[in-house]
């Protein structure tokens, strides 16, 4: 029986996948504050150097880790023209992940909570807001123009609302999971949402 050897891209992809694995679970349970390299590198089955050569910093290890955890949050959404068509599906498939809430989730919640108090995730946090916005505003502009979204709805003061109540969301999800049923209240936020912006 032959065994395939693996390329050196694929032993790096395997080895910061796992090195990404173990920071986000020492997050989960610790918080950031107990992130280190070489308590990933520990976790992981590697040594610390490892982690260095793969991240370089601490710092960098959390931007690449609050990346991985917000991208793609809500499949399905490639592809799909701006408007208030994608902003529902957004809406909807925001709360629906929630409900799912995996490790990723919880510690890009936890990370995002943590920004408030730690400079050295501020910036990288509003950066994250900064782009959740952006792509709100941009279906919110557009719903306006082609006229599907009501002319009076304020697109970056409307983005900043449903931020807002998406993370807020998600931070009662993760403190009080058996409070929030979110198969009801995705129905009833985009059922709000969609009244509050339809152009009738």
């Amino acid at each position: 029986m032959t065994t395939t050897r693996r390329t050196q891209k694929q032993r790096r992809e395997e080895a910061e996948t796992a090195l990404l694995t173990a920071a986000a679970e020492l997050v989960d349970e610790q918080g950031v504050h107990a992130l280190t390299l070489a308590a990933v590198g520990e976790r992981a089955g590697y040594s610390r150097g490892l982690v260095t050569h793969h991240f370089g910093s601490k710092q960098a290890l959390v931007e690449r880790l609050a990346r991985a955890a917000q991208a793609g949050f809500v499949p399905g959404l490639d592809g799909l023209p701006a408007g208030l068509d994608r902003l529902l599906r957004l809406i909807d498939g925001y709360i629906g992940e929630l409900g799912r809430m995996g490790v990723l989730n919880r510690v890009f919640l936890k990370l995002w909570t943590e920004s408030a108090t730690t400079a050295e995730l501020t910036p990288l946090f509003r950066e994250r807001n900064e782009a959740f916005h952006a792509d709100l505003y941009e279906d919110l502009a557009a719903g306006i123009a082609d006229g599907t979204i009501r002319a009076d709805m304020a697109p970056d003061e409307t983005a900043i609302a449903v931020v807002a109540q998406l993370r807020g969301i998600g931070m009662q999800r993760l403190i009080d999971p058996g409070r929030v049923d979110t198969e009801r209240l995705r129905t009833h936020v985009t059922a709000l949402w969609r009244q509050a912006l339809e152009r009738v």
